[in-house]
């Protein structure tokens, strides 16, 4: 798939494993972090944005504003969001997390070829297309240029074979492969995901698992189309898309087979996403706090799974639990569906869509020593706070009943619902 999407991009037949291609682009994104420093370079390079309708502006990470220089990063690119006529740029109040946000807007589909100037741009591969993450510098010639040169990148196959068990979830398999092959086993490759067990995932699911290819070392990773994926994007993509397919007879660098059966309920300890252990293994680990949102796990599917736990339940005493519905569409969806009640009734915060502490921005910022459950994507030393503080990563449903347990558990741990 991979190689299909870079030769079609670049104008050729087809395109191999180390080839350097310089390829026509869809779409080129940034942040309020890295917007300004792209903007900088389009500026220097004397000219404005190649295409106004093909540059997405996203104020996600620090926004809204939690300091006086946060305030200058997203005026920078709000002055020039405006300035250029750009048709994908969301202020606050329609903004959301950008990984979230675009597939659900339908700015990106199948075929797409993206590069963000932020790592998780892999998330789109979720629904075939080939995406990935840039520097600022190489956003900004994207931006002004409409072009990028890749590396041909080789193709590891991930087989889905099987059915997942009862609450196990797309981040457990990503979690469990990550386990499996390390953070540098993918290195400068294409994660493919194909087999019959990719049926069992919901669209929701294989962003998720995309969204985490990074944390595997690859450059992209990508789903190929089929129904499940379709009937998603029914009226939601604004633009035409294009399938690709793997060949019958695809040459692969090797192929990892996983049994979704076999999966269990994952925790990434300290201080890489490749330190899994089960959840059984983990239940002596006490934490102070529980993240679930980010572009990672916030949409939608996940608040269901994280208040199907938490109904009828409260945060035990001395456990924070931020709850971040990745985009204002989904907040409003957690209102409709009753959702926003079940979090307030257990006692937890709930936010306007940010990235805010899976980078350890803002709004849960870990202090010394403490210990935070989330449904974010990276657990390295000081992630989320102070260096001697400590990220472990799970699913929506494990971290909410770990902040009722006051400790890592599962939701069959927990005592029953009081009626």
């Amino acid at each position: 798939m991979a190689e299909k999407i870079l030769a079609a991009h670049a104008g050729l037949s087809e395109a191999h494993p180390g080839q350097l291609v310089e390829c026509d682009l869809d779409l080129v994104l940034a942040n309020d972090i890295t917007a300004p420093i792209a903007i900088d370079v389009v500026e220097d390079l004397g000219h404005g944005v190649w295409d106004a309708d093909r540059v997405c502006l996203v104020p996600d990470h620090y926004a809204p504003n939690k300091d006086i220089k946060s305030a200058g990063q997203t005026k920078r690119m709000r002055d020039f969001a405006h300035a250029q006529g750009i048709s994908h740029y969301w202020e606050q109040g329609r903004a959301g997390v950008e990984h979230a946000l675009l597939p659900e807007q339908g700015v990106v589909g199948p075929g797409d070829l993206v590069i963000g100037a932020d790592s998780h741009t892999c998330t789109y591969g979720g629904i075939g297309a080939f995406s990935t993450g840039v520097g600022s510098t190489d956003a900004g010639v994207g931006m002004a240029s409409g072009r990028a040169w890749f590396r041909v990148p080789e193709t590891l196959r991930v087989e889905l074979v099987g059915e997942l068990p009862a609450y196990v979830t797309a981040k457990d398999v990503i979690l469990h492969l990550i386990g499996l092959i390390g953070v540098d086993g993918a290195l400068y490759q294409a994660l493919e995901f194909g087999g019959p067990g990719v049926a069992d995932l919901s669209v929701e699911g294989r962003l998720t698992i995309a969204n985490m290819a990074i944390e595997a070392g690859a450059k992209a990773g990508l789903f190929e189309v089929d129904d499940v994926c379709r009937t998603w994007l029914e009226g939601r993509c604004e633009r035409p898309w294009t399938e690709y397919h793997p060949d019958a007879d695809a040459a692969y660098a090797r192929t990892v087979t996983i049994d979704l059966a076999e999966v269990e309920p994952c925790v990434a300890w300290p201080h890489l996403p490749s330190n899994v252990h089960t959840v059984a293994e983990s239940r002596h680990i006490a934490v102070d706090q529980a993240v679930i949102g980010s572009c990672t796990n916030g949409r939608i599917e996940d608040m269901r799974e994280a208040a199907d736990v938490l109904e009828g339940r409260c945060v035990a005493p001395g456990v924070r639990c931020i709850v971040l519905p990745a985009t204002q569409d989904v907040w409003r969806q957690c209102v409709a569906e009753g959702l926003m009640d079940v979090f307030v009734d257990a006692g937890c915060v709930v936010s306007t869509p940010t990235c805010g502490p899976c980078l350890g921005g803002y709004m849960g910022i870990l202090a010394d020593g403490e210990r935070c459950i989330s449904t974010t994507n990276r657990n390295f030393v000081g992630r989320m706070g102070a260096k001697t503080s400590e990220v472990y990563l799970a699913a929506p449903a494990v971290a909410a009943a770990s902040a009722v347990a006051g400790r890592i558990c599962l939701p069959s741990d927990l005592d029953p619902r009081e009626e």
